[in-house]
């Protein structure tokens, strides 16, 4: 009973609707081009930052490895360890220095 129901007949695609979509995105794209907005990667930003922080770790880890394993070896208690942490310290900071500072071929 319910198919023999009279009711609206299901409307094709409008033309007109089509036609303002059409106009709308094209009108978009011309905006983006006039203000030259580029889709920025969420992820620049927190590349850089993991980067920097697996640098500061991996210097001072690997200071700290070199140092205690030739102390352990030679007797000579601290002195090396010291040594080593301040070498992989200042290693990390011209490693970050040299990261921030260079002039990517992107931009």
């Amino acid at each position: 009973m319910a198919a023999d129901a009279p009711g609206q007949d299901p409307a094709g695609e409008d033309a007109r609707i089509a036609s303002l979509e059409e106009r709308i995105a094209q009108a978009e794209r011309a905006e983006k081009v006039r203000q030259g907005t580029q889709v920025q990667q969420a992820d620049d930003g927190s590349r850089l930052g993991n980067r920097v922080l697996a640098e500061l770790i991996g210097g001072l880890a690997g200071g700290a490895v070199v140092g205690g394993t030739l102390d352990y070896f030679l007797r000579t208690s601290p002195w090396l360890l010291l040594a080593f942490l301040g070498l992989g310290i200042v290693a990390a900071f011209r490693n970050i220095i040299r990261l921030t500072t260079t002039k990517r071929p992107d931009q």
